[in-house]
């Protein structure tokens, strides 16, 4: 059975699913319903400095964008950080800690860029027996707009200050957690290894307007008539996510810096990915919100079995494997040459990859009648692109395959792709009117 038990950092955890900073972990009933539901970790939902509390808006905070079937693509939040008073959350993660000594507990904090309010704030939270401090550069809405959040995590310096502050007056491991609101993750990545950060979590949420109310004019999700720009998150930025982990696991000024991947992640399979790119422990929020806590149960059952499937002991025997293969585009090998293959077994003659190719790309997938319509590959104009695999409804009917160079096409006995004609005098094609 694999082992998924983490050390990140010195923060150990039995497996590396850890509950990101966010509302489901606002508070120990939260927590307590998450670890008994298996969590590894969690990242208590963010606190700020001490005095009045943070006034949250008590219309619509979330908006979400679906599928055709229902299910959650992306998912939008204007709620600010921990509306809670500071001594209450306190004394919560103390009595949690004490309760689940062998899950991590990280202190996400936020508080104002002045060196006197973090030297403040950090006795208070170490005395909760937390394992870390995550300094939350991210948020882009609200507390952005106060000179906290991702106000600080788009300027490198501010990055590189706050952190050598906590790190002179937190002997806790300092997680820093970054912005994608920038040109280049890799800048505040450097700044917060510069300023002495043992690790870096991202993404933080992407800022994003959800839509538009087209019957009453205004933006949508609105409060009184009023809506505000918020974060975005969930599985529609994963693929943004996946990016900025692997600049930064393969930039050489942080290449080694330790990684808590967060963006999109609802599945054992996403979390696998980005732990090859490099991270020591993944972050969910979204996933947990829609289909509760006992989520990271189907996590840990498929990522022990993906584990045992390949032989992979421990998470360290896999963390990093896919790295080496993310490159710029111009070392790409452009001599390496794919063409699409159709099941004809599989197709149901739907038409859309041709429609696709056709109106779209580069006129390669043509249409036949024999008996009843089916389609064909012109392997001369194919050029790899793969659209045809993509927007193909029935999975491995359309496939890509590798041509070597001199390859002969066994039905024709000539080169692959010799044998071509352009689909309007092609002798087997019938379908431009059809």
């Amino acid at each position: 059975m694999a082992d998924l038990r983490t050390n990140f950092i010195g923060i150990r955890s039995p497996n590396p699913f850890w509950l990101a900073s966010a509302p489901p972990t606002d508070k120990a009933y939260n927590v307590n319903r998450a670890f008994e539901a298996g969590w590894g970790g969690v990242v208590w939902k963010t606190l700020g400095e001490a005095g009045p509390p943070v006034v949250n808006v008590s219309g619509p905070r979330y908006g979400a964008i679906h599928g055709a079937d229902r299910r959650l693509i992306g998912f939008n939040n204007i709620e600010l950080i921990t509306d809670r008073p500071l001594e209450t959350n306190l004394a919560e993660m103390r009595q949690v800690k004490r309760d689940w000594p062998d899950r991590a507990l990280v202190a996400s904090l936020m508080v104002p860029c002045t060196e006197s309010a973090w030297q403040a704030i950090i006795p208070a939270v170490e005395d909760t027996g937390c394992d870390a401090l995550e300094l939350n550069f991210g948020c882009p809405h609200g507390m952005s707009e106060r000179g906290m959040g991702a106000a600080v995590g788009q300027v490198p310096e501010y990055i590189q200050m706050v952190t050598e502050w906590c790190k002179q007056y937190s002997r806790l491991p300092v997680i820093v957690k970054l912005t994608p609101n920038v040109a280049d993750i890799r800048q505040p990545a450097r700044a917060a290894k510069a300023g002495g950060a043992d690790a870096v979590s991202l993404i933080n949420t992407v800022n994003s307007i959800m839509g538009v109310d087209l019957e009453r004019m205004t933006m949508s999700p609105a409060t009184g008539g009023m809506g505000s720009h918020g974060g975005y998150c969930g599985p529609a930025v994963r693929p943004i996510a996946l990016h900025m982990v692997a600049e930064i696991g393969r930039d050489a000024a942080t290449r080694g810096l330790p990684i808590s991947g967060i963006g999109g992640i609802g599945t054992w399979r996403d979390a696998a990915e980005f732990i090859a790119l490099g991270c020591g422990t993944v972050q969910v929020c979204t996933a947990a919100m829609v289909y509760g806590f006992k989520i990271v149960q189907d996590m840990i059952d498929g990522l022990e079995a993906f584990m045992d499937s390949h032989g992979h002991a421990t998470i360290a025997a896999f963390q990093g494997r896919a790295l080496p293969s993310v490159t710029d585009w111009q070392h790409l090998n452009l001599n390496y040459t794919e063409k699409a293959h159709i099941n004809p077994a599989l197709c149901i003659s739907c038409g859309r990859c041709h429609i696709a190719c056709e109106d779209t790309s580069h006129q390669a997938i043509f249409a036949t009648r024999d008996g009843r319509r089916h389609f064909e590959i012109n392997e001369a104009e194919c050029v790899g692109c793969n659209l045809c695999t993509t927007v193909c409804p029935v999975p491995d009917c359309i496939t890509m395959r590798e041509v070597k160079p001199g390859e002969i096409d066994q039905r024709t006995g000539r080169p692959v792709g010799a044998d071509y004609l352009p689909w309007t005098r092609h002798p087997n094609n019938p379908m431009r009117s059809a």
